[in-house]
């Protein structure tokens, strides 16, 4: 398993693992006709536009045949006005590689990075009835507040989470 910095030419294989987790990981949640609508050639049209801006830092993880298998993404979003803080916007992995510390090894490289441009904070949003929320929560992140969203047509809870010391996060990592 290599845990490395994406590159632009790993925009077709980060869309694949976008695709296909989000088709196991929101199955249920979000509305089955949106899901069954996701583009791996719109994901990477997307995913090419994220990788060349500069302000975001993108990780995936391999698996030994070098196919991408996860990837994490940070940055700071434009409606954050929080400062030296940051947000973890995305962690995903496809199924069969969830819950073998690889998810744990992405976020560690994003904390990495947090720590590395001085940010003290950092914030996550997740869906209320996506599993990975306990994830975040073992590793320290405390609930500040729920919003209801429409998505697709239907409405879903939004929890913001909140790491107030990232140092703590990277002890615990």
């Amino acid at each position: 398993m290599i845990i490395r910095k994406a590159t632009m030419t790993d925009a077709k294989g980060i869309a694949k693992v976008h695709v296909d987790s989000w088709k196991t990981t929101y199955r249920n949640i979000i509305p089955n006709e949106f899901l069954e609508k996701l583009s791996y050639v719109q994901r990477e049209k997307l995913w090419e536009h994220n990788l060349s801006k500069v302000v975001d830092y993108v990780v995936v993880a391999e698996n030994d045949n070098g196919e991408i298998i996860g990837f994490a993404d940070c940055g700071k979003r434009e409606r954050n006005q929080v400062d030296h803080s940051g947000d973890l916007t995305s962690i995903y992995l496809l199924e069969e590689y969830q819950g073998k510390g690889i998810g744990k090894q992405l976020m560690k490289q994003l904390f990495l990075q947090f720590q590395k441009w001085g940010y003290n904070r950092v914030f996550v949003e997740v869906l209320e009835d996506n599993k990975t929320r306990y994830f975040y929560e073992y590793y320290g992140a405390e609930l500040m507040k729920s919003d209801k969203i429409t998505f697709s047509g239907s409405e879903l809870n939004l929890l913001i989470y909140q790491w107030k010391n990232i140092n703590e996060v990277l002890a615990k990592l």
